[in-house]
């Protein structure tokens, strides 16, 4: 009978102490869709970035990349950043650099990643 009561103690309280870890357990809220988008006038570099969720818009980092050869190639530069916005503007200003550009936004914990489509900046 001791080891009835025993046993029933250890088995109700490991129950007890799984139950706040199965709750936490629960999937976390999915990553609101990220835009960046990037524009050229001569070799001043802006664009834009927007999401549903807010907080994924104003005070976020945008990196500018130099394409160096086929995208992605592993030996594109980071060449400039800057924090968008609320209104979702950012602006790289007078580069004073040619070529082909993206921007890039990384993913965080509540908002998903994003890259640009490839410009070409000219004086």
């Amino acid at each position: 009978m001791k080891t009835t009561t025993t046993t029933l103690a250890l088995l109700t309280s490991a129950a007890l102490l799984a139950a706040p870890a199965m709750a936490s357990a629960q999937p976390a809220a999915a990553r609101a869709k990220s835009t960046v988008t990037i524009k050229a006038e001569g070799v001043d570099l802006s664009g834009t970035l927007s999401s549903p969720r807010k907080s994924c818009v104003n005070g976020r980092k945008v990196i500018v990349i130099k394409q160096v050869g086929t995208r992605g190639g592993g030996n594109d530069k980071v060449i400039a950043s800057d924090t968008a916005s609320a209104d979702g503007t950012w602006s790289t200003g007078n580069t004073g650099i040619e070529g082909r550009f993206y921007a890039k936004v990384k993913k965080t914990a509540t908002c998903g990643g994003d890259t640009s489509k490839t410009i070409r900046a000219v004086r």
